[in-house]
């Protein structure tokens, strides 16, 4: 599977799981490392970088720019060996 094949079939899991969600793919070429996704739900957001597996490369930035999102709402690198973990995790934190 590409990671774009992944990335769609992630989408349509999130707005299944946050009904109402906005989902938001990012314009890599406007801010270099940001995460691919923005999901808006009720008042509250979360940002995930979307990777075809758990090994796959980081560009630069990634790290630092998922890790400062984090601390500021939610924020995670996500694949399929991880997704529902990500998902409860998001969940949790956008239905606080």
């Amino acid at each position: 599977m590409k990671e774009r094949d992944y990335q769609a079939k992630l989408i349509k899991a999130i707005k299944q799981r946050f009904p109402g969600c906005y989902v938001m793919k990012e314009d890599a070429g406007y801010i270099q490392g940001l995460p691919d996704l923005i999901v808006l739900y009720n008042n509250r957001w979360a940002t995930l970088e979307v990777k075809i597996s758990a090994n796959a490369h980081h560009q630069p930035n990634q790290d630092t720019h998922v890790k400062r999102m984090n601390e500021m709402s939610f924020s995670s690198f996500i694949y399929p060996e991880n997704e529902k973990e990500v998902l409860d995790e998001m969940e949790r934190s956008l239905k606080a």
